[in-house]
């Protein structure tokens, strides 16, 4: 789940700062990263402990 969940927030980071320029994409695709996998995790944990 974190390795979908970094995939997923690398790639609304992207977009989203690629829309203002490349260093600002490459900065938010990464911070989506860490966030995509901390909600990975979260979720697999929260799904797994049901």
């Amino acid at each position: 789940m974190g390795f979908v969940g970094a995939t997923l927030g690398s790639l609304a980071g992207w977009y989203l700062g690629a829309l203002v320029g490349v260093t600002t994409g490459v900065v938010l695709s990464m911070v989506g990263t860490g966030a995509g996998i901390w909600l990975g995790r979260w979720a697999a944990r929260e799904w797994l402990e049901s």
